[in-house]
């Protein structure tokens, strides 16, 4: 086999071929062409006329630890719909100068490891790995992503300090996230109904959300004959801290008499009846005995929980509106507040009973999203995490550059 066939194969590149190659002291420099006589412009992929050429470079996979660099006089083409354009190179895409093989895995290690793994092993800084990134997505994203959608989750997530947010929008029946932008208030939310048209916006059925007025002055506004669910989460959460605050304020204004049956009980008080040991039994028995308002605070708490465990929308409509008077009686100023909340936004908690769905797939995500900015050690930049979590948790499969043996024949 010829020196150029042997350079043709340990290259992989198909359509392409090796017209000479030389070695430096830092890489290999391979001369190559694309195997059409023709030129194509860059941009359609129709046939156009030749211009001059200028000489350029692209980044290519190693070769037993040594950088790869791919040269070719690139000619300019006079597209008839694009207008004077770069020629179509079948090893790279558009105004990129890494070759398409590089940049497959680059986002194939991004999505799986971490920034100085990434850096290290491709030499390349990490400002180009988001930008890499940006055009894998943009190349491998299956269809359209907003199409077929029913029902939807919307959250948000800080990404650096001085809130800054994203908002990401997932496919609940897909698990994968369909939408993000930088921002969190009601107009970032419009832009993906703007994005999404109104007779899809039409079809949506249900749309999740924690109790942000913001997502739901949005969704009502866009989307009025979706339905509007609550996440459970966030309703619980406000009544353990409506407790947790119940619980501080009584151990100010108890005697030190008192503060002994309530101290060591936060924890206590939180879990599930049926996670409590033996030792925090007796400690809620103590709470019983002794504080009569605190004991008053945790039934309220257990009892929202079990009308958010309840399968039958009429029978925790009217749970909830008992809830609702014998908290607003309860003279305990936190759970008095709680009430007003839950009062304002009841059709949306009850919709959580009616559908079962909730925002916690969102969550899942936005944990794997934190995991993601913590691996990467932040971003400087919405639309370069953006890009990542599109690439990661959008189902995005990045096939790995691996080469046939056939193709060393």
């Amino acid at each position: 086999m010829r020196n150029k066939n042997v350079m043709r194969a340990l290259l992989g590149l198909k359509h392409t071929r090796v017209t000479g190659f030389k070695f430096t002291t830092h890489e290999l420099v391979v001369d190559v062409e694309p195997a059409k006589r023709s030129s194509f412009c860059g941009s359609c992929g129709k046939r156009g006329r030749r211009y001059d050429r200028r000489t350029r470079r692209w980044r290519h996979l190693d070769v037993c630890g040594l950088a790869v660099e791919l040269e070719y006089a690139i000619r300019r083409v006079d597209c008839r719909y694009c207008g004077v354009t770069t020629e179509w190179v079948p090893w790279a895409d558009g105004d990129t100068g890494f070759t398409r093989p590089f940049e497959d895995m680059v986002a194939y290690l991004a999505q799986r490891t971490d920034k100085t793994t990434v850096t290290r092993l491709m030499r390349i800084a990490w400002a180009t790995v988001g930008r890499i990134i940006e055009r894998v997505v943009a190349r491998l994203r299956p269809g359209d992503p907003l199409a077929d959608l029913k029902h939807i989750g919307i959250d948000e997530l800080s990404y650096r300090r001085h809130h800054e947010y994203v908002t990401i929008v997932t496919d609940h029946d897909k698990g994968h996230v369909v939408w993000a932008e930088p921002g969190k208030d009601a107009a970032t939310a419009k832009r993906f109904f703007e994005q999404l048209g109104s007779e899809r916006t039409s079809e949506l059925r249900v749309v999740t959300m924690d109790m942000s007025e913001a997502y739901k002055t949005a969704v009502s506004e866009a989307a009025p004959n979706a339905r509007i669910v609550f996440d459970r989460f966030h309703v619980q959460r406000l009544a353990h801290d409506a407790l947790d605050t119940l619980r501080r304020q009584q151990w100010r204004a108890a005697d030190q008499g008192d503060k002994d049956a309530i101290k060591g009980t936060r924890f206590a008080l939180q879990k599930n009846p049926w996670n409590l040991t033996q030792r925090e039994h007796e400690k809620i028995s103590n709470v019983q005995r002794s504080n009569k308002s605190l004991y008053r605070g945790y039934l309220l708490k257990e009892t929202l929980c079990d009308i958010l465990d309840r399968h039958q929308v009429n029978v925790a409509r009217d749970k909830l509106d008992d809830w609702l008077g014998w908290a607003a009686r309860s003279r305990l100023p936190p759970f008095r507040k709680l009430a007003r909340t839950i009062k304002n936004n009841a059709e949306g908690i009850l919709a959580y009973v009616a559908t079962g769905l909730s925002n916690g797939r969102s969550e899942g995500l936005n944990g794997k999203v934190r995991t993601i900015t913590r691996r990467a050690f932040g971003f400087h930049d919405a639309w370069s995490l953006i890009a990542l979590i599109i690439l990661c948790c959008s189902g995005i499969v990045v096939t790995l550059p691996h080469r046939s043996p056939d193709l060393l024949l």
